[in-house]
């Protein structure tokens, strides 16, 4: 069975975020925070980390 990543990411942070009921802005901060790393110059040095 092939699922796409990004249904899978969408799965696992919708019950996150109805599991551990983080505040809202949390959330916003992670998702923004995420987002202008991935587009900066820190985002190879964030790849290297992660492989």
């Amino acid at each position: 069975m092939n699922v796409p990543l990004w249904f899978v990411v969408l799965v696992v942070s919708v019950l996150g975020v109805q599991l551990a009921r983080p505040p809202r802005w949390l959330v916003a901060l992670l998702l923004l925070g995420g987002y202008l790393v991935a587009h900066s110059v820190l985002a190879p040095v964030v790849a290297a980390l992660l492989d």
